[in-house]
């Protein structure tokens, strides 16, 4: 173990002290916080760690564990190392190295990372990614995150514009509701299952109880025509950045452009409103591109720019 330096593993007594820390740190959202961790705990064996120097708490890791390999927690879009905000590059290696340590003093054989997006920290996050590299680390996969910068000057695609103006003239009601079931089990559930053969990552009681834990971060806006909904975005919100984390519509829907019509809407609002990125996703695909064209046309059409989601693999023995 690295001089000074000490890691634990989360118990449920240190409840108030892991979201007092995430509620401070530098580079944490409310995807960190317990309550959202665990809605799915089941799902999940916890090897979440806590990194201490001279006893004091300055870092956290959010983790599962499967067998000997620990996974930068599979349950949450990204993850990695989260920090106090005055802890420096050089203290960075420090922690990572007691990580590394730990790991080995408990039969880990490999560990996986999966770091947030640089777009959800204004003061830069990117020094765990190095320390990994330099001790042997390798990029084990990489995927197309799509995002728009709101700080500058919107880019949707004339085309998008010009059928925008034109669903406008039609009635249609942009909404923002407190309630999932519409959206879930009207639009969202049966055209996943229609188009994909999938269910929702979140089951309906699970988005209604997170929505309910964390009001200020999950939004659900939802189109309407005629009085029947038609579409629907499920939106997961920080401080700087929101992000699409679910979109879909009905076939009603889609011959009238209605998801267009409310990302429109919701990339305009919130860029009103300043917020720095509209974080839109990956467009993975199994296919042999790796991505699917279509949604990453549609997405750049929107005004979307590529950013880089990283993986990170390290084998410890």
């Amino acid at each position: 173990m690295v001089k000074n330096y000490s890691v634990k593993q989360y118990q449920e007594s240190d409840y108030e002290n892991w979201n007092a820390f995430i509620g401070q740190a530098k580079n944490a959202t409310f995807l960190f916080h317990r309550d959202f961790m665990e809605y799915h705990k089941d799902r999940f064996q916890d090897f979440s760690l806590m990194i201490f120097e001279n006893e004091k708490l300055v870092a956290v890791l959010p983790a599962n564990k499967v067998g000997a390999i620990v996974y930068s927690h599979q349950g949450l879009t990204y993850g990695g190392l989260v920090y106090s905000p005055k802890i420096n590059g050089e203290k960075v290696e420090h922690i990572l190295d007691s990580l590394l340590s730990f790991f080995k003093g408990n039969g880990i054989q490999s560990f996986y990372l999966k770091p947030i997006p640089l777009f959800y920290s204004s003061k830069g996050n990117a020094e765990m990614d190095f320390f990994m590299l330099k001790k042997g680390a390798f990029l084990d996969k990489k995927e197309m995150n799509l995002g728009i910068y709101l700080a500058m000057p919107l880019t949707i695609s004339k085309s998008k514009l010009k059928h925008f103006r034109k669903i406008e003239e039609l009635d249609l009601e942009l909404v923002e509701e407190y309630q999932f079931e519409p959206f879930w089990e009207l639009v969202l559930a049966p055209r996943l299952l229609e188009k994909y053969d999938a269910k929702p990552v979140h089951t309906l009681q699970e988005i209604t109880e997170l929505k309910e834990n964390f009001p200020n971060n999950i939004k659900q806006f939802s189109v309407y025509y005629e009085g029947v909904i038609i579409a629907g975005i499920t939106l997961f919100e920080t401080e700087t950045v929101v992000k699409s984390q679910y979109g879909a519509t009905t076939k009603k829907g889609e011959g009238l452009r209605a998801l267009d019509f409310l990302f429109i809407n919701l990339i305009q609002k919130y860029k009103r409103e300043g917020k720095l990125f509209f974080d839109m996703g990956i467009v993975n695909d199994d296919n042999e591109k790796g991505y699917h064209a279509g949604l990453l046309k549609q997405k750049e059409e929107l005004g979307c720019s590529v950013y880089s989601q990283d993986f990170y693999k390290m084998n410890l023995i």
